[in-house]
């Protein structure tokens, strides 16, 4: 059976075709060097050797993103499952595994677990954001002697549970190192933009392609609805993701934008949501869509829209996490970004971006 690539460049598809099948491997790379897209083709590709395989991330929204690429793919991904990495492990250890006040699982009794049970014959994990992930998860995956591929970047670390490159190497063993080059989603005023919250060594290396510079926009009260019709409304085939700082803040835009332009048919995510409308969404349909800072990893859009920039006005601007917070948002973005604040000044951390890498008004 041959494998379908989906918008592979050759040097990825190359790096993808020359990685061995046997072994763990810990392949990293910048926002938009296909990180994603490479962990999904990864998973069929090994599921073609008749192992299933499972394909884990942090993000439940991620997740589905990811799910979508795999059945892409086409019928091979019957032999790979999709999950987070949070059910996974409950469904490894029979049920509801005991949990730890930082909201991850109770490490000790996990490993009590796998020292019982023993490792898992043929277990084949595939990991995308791997950084998101602590390294007490790759202990239990060398306990289990699994066959696990990660992708990761430590310069996208969103939460305080993560692990560095050295760290998931160490703890796997034995894990051969591989980097992906080049930025294939962002254009190059976008990169540009980005490049000024880089918080690892050395500068990015700038996309070839060009569009219009990021803008930042002073916005009245919940004002950043007029934006976002006008932009939904000029690029009906493309899809707008919408990222702020809090839930409040996700239901405010909604109920502005159904009020005002209900047929724009307005997607939202909420990790809080149990169920339905606002947990399942279509992240292939062109349109509007809602989500949170802490679910944005490994998304993209056509354009992105961060409204309230003003949230971190009282956050030191120096700040490395604030500052990488900023990087992994703005390369969300293929060809537009757009940011908004409310108040008078603009955020210190912006105020320092100068007029070159963003336009203001």
């Amino acid at each position: 059976m041959t494998l379908t690539y989906l918008d592979l460049t050759p040097e990825q598809r190359s790096g993808l075709d020359s990685l061995p099948f046997d072994g763990n491997h810990l392949i990293s790379g910048p926002p938009g060097s296909g990180k994603s897209l490479l962990a999904a083709q990864r998973a069929v590709m090994l599921a073609l050797t008749g192992t299933p395989v499972t394909l884990l991330t942090r993000s439940n929204l991620l997740r589905q993103s990811l799910a979508a690429m795999v059945h892409a793919l086409g019928p091979t991904d019957r032999g790979v499952r999709v999950a987070t990495a949070h059910a996974w492990l409950d469904q490894w250890y029979g049920g509801k595994a005991p949990r730890s006040a930082d909201g991850w699982h109770d490490w000790s009794a996990l490993f009590d677990r796998a020292a019982t049970t023993g490792p898992v014959e043929g277990l084949t994990l595939v990991i995308d954001e791997g950084q998101d992930l602590p390294p007490e998860f790759y202990l239990l995956c060398r306990m289990l002697k699994a066959r696990t591929t990660v992708y990761a970047d430590e310069c996208q670390r969103l939460t305080d549970t993560n692990s560095t490159l050295a760290e998931i190497a160490r703890n796997l063993a034995g894990c051969s190192r591989h980097e992906l080059d080049g930025n294939h989603r962002n254009t190059e005023q976008i990169a540009s933009f980005a490049a000024h919250f880089h918080t690892g060594a050395g500068a990015p290396v700038l996309p070839d392609r060009q569009g219009p510079p990021p803008r930042l926009h002073r916005f009245p009260e919940r004002g950043a609805a007029d934006l976002l019709i006008m932009l939904a409304q000029r690029n009906p085939r493309e899809t707008i993701g919408v990222i702020v700082n809090s839930k409040n803040t996700q239901f405010s835009i909604l109920g502005s934008l159904e009020r005002r332009a209900p047929r724009l048919k307005v997607q939202l995510y909420t990790s809080e949501a149990k169920g339905g409308q606002y947990r399942n969404i279509d992240l292939g349909r062109p349109g509007v869509v809602i989500v949170h800072r802490a679910s944005a990893k490994g998304l993209g859009f056509d354009t992105v829209v961060i409204p309230d920039t003003h949230t971190d006005v009282p956050k030191d601007p120096t700040s490395a996490a604030l500052r990488m917070q900023y990087y992994v948002l703005a390369t969300r973005a293929r060809r537009e970004l757009h940011l908004g604040y409310e108040g008078e000044t603009e955020p210190p951390l912006l105020a320092q971006v100068p007029m070159r890498s963003l336009m203001r008004g």
